[in-house]
């Protein structure tokens, strides 16, 4: 794929196979029945404990469902998705030749458990799994056709092939009001963080994937405060539920590896150190901006930030760039979401070893950086 940001001006974009993306208060109500694939689907839940057990919702898409489309529930899948997890609900799903559907309901954990069970259900009988996902976080975990997992060492891993993007997604801020404020804001910064890297991604397209996520960072920006204030205001929510769709959704096939530095150093420290992938977000991405903006090239390109974050230009690129970064701190701090790493028992002595992880390297200037950004963490 051409890198669109370089001269001759030209790129592309590979269409998902997303068919269809619903949203709205009551949308899981009025399109979950047609979202399957026939008359006679069967579908399989995936989901966690806590929707499970502490909200009616997981009872609720099983009485939509009926006894004739529903073939069973698993609920046990935890933060970063163990691999132990998904070989239990794989065997279950084995079992069973007429599932051809899985609903996940929650955040990223089971919407990338689903896309690896799906994954490995292809593995064992040559057939993916239709994917519907209801998600109650703003993550967008399931905008991409990669699913990220965590193996018996407590490493992350991850797959990633066209037929594991979601064939739907409903957007319903009925779901998404039970979740806790603290992990739906956080999750917010995940999803600025993809529109953030968006814009210095090499295999983005200019449309949709960088339009789109500059579009994200406007709605994130000035809703994420508005659903602080107002956590139970439908219509804040959806409108979050939609900026994350667009900060992730527009790259499309495109990934070509990960998505940025920020991205990484979150590999780096969520299943190692058991840090939501939301809470990375908040710990590494100003940092990232600010050592991004000694680049003049990656400069340039953050420096288009600054209207739709609302603020202007002083025409100097780094200076605008460090003002984004600044920025991300600031919304941080206004949303309550400015933490260290030693509030998550991380200590000094880590810090070779995130390094390591996420830059496969021990030495040069792109290492340096990131030893001086954690560092700055603590």
């Amino acid at each position: 794929m051409t890198d669109s940001a370089q001269l001759p001006f030209a790129g592309g974009w590979i269409v998902p196979r997303l068919q269809a993306m619903h949203y709205g208060s009551g949308s899981v109500g009025k399109h979950l029945l047609s979202s399957l694939p026939s008359d006679t689907s069967k579908a399989f839940i995936i989901t966690g404990s806590s929707l499970l057990n502490k909200t009616n919702l997981i009872s609720q898409v099983e009485s939509l469902l009926g006894p004739e489309h529903h073939a069973g529930t698993f609920a046990s899948i935890k933060q970063h998705a163990p691999v132990a997890q998904l070989d239990d609900a794989t065997e279950i799903i084995m079992k069973n030749s007429s599932i051809d559907t899985l609903i996940s309901v929650g955040g990223g954990s089971p919407i990338d458990a689903a896309k690896a069970i799906s994954y490995r259900h292809h593995e064992k009988n040559g057939r993916y799994l239709h994917h519907i996902t209801i998600p109650t976080t703003i993550s967008a975990a399931e905008c991409t056709a990669g699913a990220g997992y965590t193996d018996s060492s407590g490493t992350k891993v991850g797959v990633f092939k066209p037929e594991l993007f979601v064939n739907v997604i409903l957007y319903d801020a009925i779901f998404a009001k039970e979740t806790p404020q603290k992990l739906w804001l956080s999750t917010g910064i995940r999803a600025l963080d993809h529109a953030v890297e968006m814009q210095y991604h090499p295999t983005a397209s200019v449309v949709p994937a960088r339009t789109m996520a500059l579009s994200a960072m406007s709605q994130l920006f000035e809703y994420l405060p508005n659903s602080k204030k107002e956590p139970g205001n439908e219509e804040y929510i959806t409108r979050l539920q939609l900026a994350a769709f667009s900060s992730l959704y527009g790259l499309g096939l495109n990934m070509g590896g990960g998505l940025g530095l920020s991205h990484s150093l979150g590999y780096a420290l969520g299943s190692p150190y058991g840090i939501p992938h939301g809470v990375t977000s908040c710990l590494t991405l100003a940092g990232v901006v600010r050592f991004k903006a000694e680049d003049p090239e990656n400069a340039g390109k953050l420096a288009k930030v600054l209207p739709y974050i609302g603020q202007s230009s002083s025409g100097d690129d780094r200076e605008d760039a460090v003002k984004v970064g600044d920025a991300i701190d600031t919304l941080l701090k206004e949303l309550g979401l400015d933490t260290t790493l030693t509030q998550h028992n991380v200590g000094e002595d880590q810090i070779p070893k995130i390094a390591w992880l996420a830059t496969k390297t021990e030495e040069g200037k792109l290492y340096d950086g990131v030893v001086a950004l954690v560092k700055s963490k603590l």
